[in-house]
């Protein structure tokens, strides 16, 4: 982020456009390759998915949309910005965090696949539906965007994923390469912050405060959803799906997001609906961790099986 402003400041960034999708590409992609479609056909925990996705859909964007009115009346491409981080649930973080907390990763894996497809469906309507009256939305183009940056990398990805294995064995996989990806998502995430960032440069060095000025709303935003999931969590669930509820929840996939802004919107437009969406990347990531450490607190130790005497 900082490399980004300091670029911009000093040389002309709209050259950089054109890395947008070359960068998106390898952001998704490397996460496609590790995504486990087929466990989303194995049952025994519907009642979790189900919740799940009913806040995701039903309360956080509605939530997100009020913020974005609260704060942003006057900016309603910040505005836009905060519903689109809203709108995509879940990415691969959902499926670590919930490992580091010990909760039902088979359950997190799913809630991933499914929410990231039903996000990439929804989010042109929500969009259209909640901000077209003061932005111009352009469907068609999203749609467009979506498939090239989502459902595009999903395929590429699962065949990838389906060669390797089939070429190298199964646990060469596993131990060798799955954990390779992830890094080159990172690099691609990094770019494309990067890029958001040199395009607004002179607007934020002339008002630096307007980054700062994002951090509450976010904070509120991602306050709420980790209040509202851990009470249902405790209510309604064991540890383990408690867990994966939260982190099913709260992490969104703001790496799509930033790509569907950036590419899908025009330079100037789509670089200012960017940068709320890069500043989500600080309190999410900061409070996924912290998480993580008070679960036991939350959500008690995990069981233990019982021993015969």
């Amino acid at each position: 982020m900082i490399a980004g402003i300091l670029v911009g400041a000093v040389i002309n960034p709209a050259p950089l456009k054109a890395l947008i999708i070359p960068l998106t590409f390898l952001m998704v992609y490397p996460m496609m390759v590790n995504l486990q479609i087929q466990e989303v056909l194995s049952g025994g925990d519907t009642k979790v998915q189900v919740v799940t996705q009913l806040i995701n859909f039903a309360i956080v964007p509605f939530f997100a949309f009020g913020m974005g009115q609260l704060f942003f009346a006057d900016q309603p491409l910040v505005a836009l910005g905060l519903l689109l981080a809203s709108l995509l649930p879940t990415s691969g973080m959902t499926i670590s965090w919930t490992g580091f907390a010990k909760g039902n990763v088979s359950a997190a894996i799913k809630m991933t696949v499914v929410g990231l497809i039903l996000g990439s469906v929804a989010t042109p309507f929500y969009a259209k539906g909640l901000m077209g009256a003061v932005v111009e939305i352009p469907l068609t183009d999203i749609f467009r965007q979506i498939i090239i940056i989502v459902f595009l990398p999903m395929l590429l990805g699962l065949a990838t994923r389906t060669v390797l294995i089939r070429t190298l064995g199964a646990d060469k996989y596993h131990k060798n390469l799955k954990h390779k990806f992830p890094a080159f998502s990172t690099l691609g995430v990094l770019g494309v912050v990067f890029v958001a960032m040199a395009l607004k440069a002179k607007d934020i060095i002339s008002n630096p405060m307007i980054l700062l000025s994002f951090l509450v709303p976010l904070a509120i935003l991602y306050a709420g959803n980790f209040l509202l999931s851990t009470i249902i969590g405790k209510l309604f669930f064991n540890r383990g799906d408690a867990i994966a509820l939260v982190y099913g929840t709260v992490m969104r996939n703001l790496s799509i997001a930033l790509a569907i802004a950036m590419t899908s919107f025009g330079r100037e437009q789509g670089s200012e609906i960017a940068l709320i969406i890069a500043m989500a990347y600080i309190i999410q990531v900061q409070a996924a961790a912290w998480y993580v450490r008070f679960t036991d607190r939350i959500f008690g130790p995990i069981p233990q099986p019982l021993t015969q005497p």
